[in-house]
């Protein structure tokens, strides 16, 4: 678990090109600022952690390219003490950024292996999310509501299990659409059955699949 200076000099410069596209959230930026990436990739890979790009992680899984991580936390607008529902656990990176800006982080992966890896390399880090082995569709009814709910997979449509978890006042982010690439959409629940839906771009994501838990 080596974090050199070289690593951290990489990763200022991360943030400058990530600052740079229009993320200006300072908590977010600080976060990625922190975290290693690096130890979240396949030693083949060590050497282009802090390029601002995608890399597949196992299990046909990729970790998002730090944009689109920085994007996706600015919009779920994390305040200290967040409970927050996390769709797709993956390397685990995005979670750490969530605990970097004080959100309490509930996460779902469907691939065992990768949860089960995930699980052992967040423990070496000390990270503390709550981790779970499931169908992200199905969210966590156990422990809703959630202050935020954050999607790292394309969604056909967005889950109805999801939007009930959430709190009134709470957030949806969600990348969704059927093709290649899909929208990125935030809903703020007024009230009961009562949303505000609003788009935010373009984006590309492996597939959120239904009750595929393996």
């Amino acid at each position: 678990m080596i974090d050199t200076y070289r690593h951290k000099g990489l990763r200022k410069k991360l943030v400058e090109d990530i600052r740079s596209k229009g993320i200006r959230d300072e908590d977010v930026l600080a976060a990625i600022e922190k975290i290693p990436r690096h130890l979240f990739l396949d030693s083949s890979f060590v050497e282009f952690a802090y390029q601002d790009k995608p890399f597949p992680i196992g299990s046909g899984q990729t970790i998002s390219q730090p944009y689109t991580v920085a994007f996706q936390t600015e919009l779920l607008e994390v305040k200290k003490g967040d409970k927050v529902l996390e769709i797709g656990t993956g390397s685990g990176y995005q979670a750490c950024v969530l605990i970097e800006m004080g959100a309490r982080v509930f996460s779902v992966e469907r691939h065992h292996a990768l949860f089960v890896r995930t699980k052992e390399l967040l423990a070496r880090l000390q990270y503390s999310p709550r981790l779970f082995y499931g169908d992200g569709y199905k969210g966590l009814p156990a422990f809703e509501p959630f202050d935020k709910v954050l999607v790292t997979a394309a969604a056909p449509t967005i889950p109805e299990a999801l939007k009930q978890q959430l709190k009134p006042g709470g957030m949806l982010v969600v990348p969704v659409g059927k093709g290649q690439t899909q929208t990125m959409k935030r809903l703020t629940k007024k009230e009961e059955d009562i949303f505000i839906e609003e788009d935010f771009g373009y984006f590309r994501f492996v597939p959120m699949l239904h009750d595929k838990a393996r």
